[in-house]
């Protein structure tokens, strides 16, 4: 028996024939931005069900939203006159690029800087109000984030209104070096008149407030709120492991785990956070 036998037929391919082109299938197009990433259970979510105040269904995780978002959620229509606009940075420090990114971030969001300003009522009351926007330099604080904010607090104590201020930051910003972190003295020092006047100030902490601004004035009102499951911290986990030579809790930094260690008095949903505000303000005496 032959180890190898040959076949009796075999293929032979024509060079000169034309080859078939397969028709070309429609491909479904998807919309960008269609579905979202929850960052704190990874669950893929459709984006019409996130609602406007844009919560996680699956475990009611607050995703960030801007300024004017938050603006539209929390103060009564209609009801907001923005303040100290137009103050620019002098770019302290000369550096390289700096004035431009502003200036393409100015354009992107909408806003002056990455904090909005104003003048405002909830459900009725009249307060002084603070957003910090993540989507500007990540809410970075620099000179003009410290005028904005310390001019709020001297208008308050003008007018005798309590402050509400959302927070938002990734800390001082680094293209002004000193000069940022000398905005946590000059704000925590008006924080402070505001308080000699026997005014209320309350701060809720979003998702993230870290950095400088967690180091002063964010957690320096009379009341402290924090959105679910808001990372709330100073240094980076990474930096403190190093530092410390210890692996940390899952939920560190996490608002619950400041909720349960007294750094924050209560942790309020999106969609509550109206009708707490106006019964701070009203229970202290403000807002009238």
């Amino acid at each position: 028996m032959a180890l190898f036998s040959k076949k009796d037929k075999y293929i032979r391919i024509n060079p000169n024939k034309s080859v078939k082109k397969a028709e070309p299938r429609e491909v479904p197009e998807v919309p960008d931005e269609l579905f979202a990433k929850c960052p704190a259970c990874k669950h893929m979510i459709y984006q019409k069900d996130l609602g406007i105040a844009k919560i996680c269904p699956a475990c009611s995780y607050n995703f960030r939203i801007s300024a004017r978002e938050r603006l539209a959620l929390t103060v009564d229509e209609g009801s907001f006159q923005e303040l100290f606009t137009g103050i620019e940075t002098s770019n302290p420090l000369h550096f390289p690029g700096y004035l431009d990114k502003l200036a393409a971030v100015r354009e992107k969001t909408g806003l002056d800087e990455a904090v909005l300003t104003g003048l405002a009522q909830v459900k009725g009351k009249r307060l002084a109000l603070a957003i910090m926007d993540s989507n500007f330099i990540m809410a970075s604080m620099g000179t003009v984030v410290g005028e904005k904010i310390t001019r709020l607090f001297e208008y308050a104590i003008e007018e005798k209104l309590a402050v509400v201020i959302f927070t938002a930051s990734g800390g001082a910003r680094m293209q002004e070096g000193i000069m940022s972190l000398m905005q946590m003295a000059k704000i925590s020092a008006a924080v402070k008149r505001h308080s000699n006047a026997g005014l209320f100030y309350l701060t809720i902490l979003t998702d993230p407030t870290t950095g400088g601004v967690t180091a002063s004035f964010a957690m320096e009102g009379d009341i402290i709120l924090a959105e679910p499951q808001a990372l709330v911290g100073f240094a980076g986990r990474r930096v403190i492991e190093t530092t410390v030579r210890e692996n940390l809790p899952d939920d560190f930094q996490k608002a619950e785990f400041l909720l349960e260690h007294g750094f924050v008095d209560a942790i309020v949903k999106r969609t509550d956070m109206r009708d707490t505000i106006a019964k701070l303000v009203d229970f202290h005496g403000g807002g009238k």
